[in-house]
């Protein structure tokens, strides 16, 4: 990864970075966050992992472990496939899963979050956010399903992740991870969308569609039916942020 932007907010105590395989406005980028004090925080064990594509997965692990990083899965086929990941943890505990694949578009490949109705997420993530269903495996033998969700096909763009494990409904989200980010064109109608949708299976508005104090960027947030947040953000409003 490039670090591709940093920011320093003194009067809000948090400072912040952000960092992909590409520039901003054409690829899924990981923003970390630094709240002035602290230094630890709880993941949760809702927060699955983000996940890489690499073509040399084994050349990735071997560079990761002589930086002293920390390999938590070795290379090898996935349960019952023959996908070869591996996965290892940042120094904060941050699960990143690493993926072969023979062409890589975006190496940012994954978003995983675990739910609790597999089928009412899918259907909230269809309606609220025009996602579609790319892929879909269930594993008895196992006990989980998962669906893969997104707006192009999985090898091309970044997807959503959404693992069900037989029997557990509710999940500890902590307070690390924060978000997912998608851009609109309009703040406004894609709120009335959601709100729409929050009514109909559930969720929460968490910020009302309108500019950020002193950005001037048009955002709204809300929360999924199991308080995973999503931030919309109007896409000529970033770009002109990023300038």
């Amino acid at each position: 990864m490039k670090l591709l932007r940093q920011r320093d907010i003194p009067e809000e105590k948090y400072a912040n970075a952000f960092l992909g395989f590409g520039p901003e406005e054409s690829h899924f980028v990981v923003e970390l966050t630094y709240n002035y004090g602290v230094t630890s925080y709880d993941i949760g064990d809702g927060f699955g992992h983000f996940a890489i594509a690499t073509q040399d997965i084994y050349k990735l692990v071997e560079h990761i472990r002589a930086k002293g990083g920390n390999i938590t899965r070795e290379p090898g086929p996935v349960q019952g496939g023959t996908t070869v990941i591996a996965f290892v943890k940042d120094p904060d505990g941050y699960t990143f899963g690493l993926i072969q694949r023979p062409t890589v578009h975006d190496p940012f490949c994954q978003v995983m979050l675990r739910v609790g109705d597999l089928e009412r997420s899918i259907k909230f993530y269809e309606k609220a956010l025009g996602m579609k269903v790319v892929r879909k495996v269930d594993k008895p033998e196992y006990k989980y399903t998962i669906a893969m969700l997104g707006y192009g096909e999985e090898h091309e763009t970044t997807v959503l992740e959404l693992t069900y494990n037989y029997g557990v409904t509710e999940y500890s989200k902590g307070n690390a991870y924060a978000q997912i980010a998608i851009g609109t064109d309009d703040v406004y109608k894609s709120a009335e969308v959601v709100n729409q949708v929050i009514k109909e299976v559930g969720g929460k508005i968490t910020r009302q569609p309108g500019p950020i104090p002193g950005l001037n960027t048009k955002t709204t947030s809300f929360l999924d039916p199991d308080g995973w947040k999503t931030v919309l953000v109007d896409n000529v409003d970033f770009l002109e942020e990023l300038k």
